[in-house]
């Protein structure tokens, strides 16, 4: 769809960021997490795992506030993601200040254009379901996008 490509020139932005593509498909994926989105989960778990994310990070990165294998800068973009996702107000100042020490402003700015790329894309997915695009998803398919 047209304007579906519309966010392609984000994504495309995002892929050079200093945020680095490790940590934007982690957050992708946690963001479709919580959206629910089947292709988005489909295509990040694929994208993380091509380039050598582990099974177990994947596997539990639902549980990641408990787990002790995300970095500090993971952990503050993974609230930092949630919280933009699941929107109940301003940002906790706390976690402003945690995501500041993690990340510069421009990263932080990049990391929060990442989250909105993706809730869009979930959101887009949600609204035209297409089942049959589960699961057909390979490593890289839109990196021309």
């Amino acid at each position: 769809m047209t304007a579906l490509k519309t966010l392609y020139p984000l994504g495309a932005y995002l892929a050079k960021s200093s945020v680095g593509e490790p940590l934007l498909n982690l957050i992708y994926f946690r963001v479709s997490q919580l959206n629910g989105c089947s292709f988005c989960l489909d295509m990040h778990s694929k994208d993380l795992r091509a380039k050598g994310e582990t099974e177990q990070r994947l596997y539990v990165l639902d549980g990641w506030r408990e787990a002790p294998f995300y970095t500090p800068k993971e952990r503050a973009a993974l609230a930092w993601a949630e919280s933009l996702t699941q929107l109940h107000g301003a940002v906790a100042d706390d976690l402003y200040q945690e995501a500041r020490r993690q990340f510069s402003e421009e990263e932080l700015v990049d990391l929060t254009m990442a989250v909105i790329a993706i809730n869009s894309y979930n959101r887009f997915n949600l609204a035209f379901p297409d089942p049959e695009r589960v699961g057909t998803y390979r490593p890289g398919q839109f990196d021309h996008a």
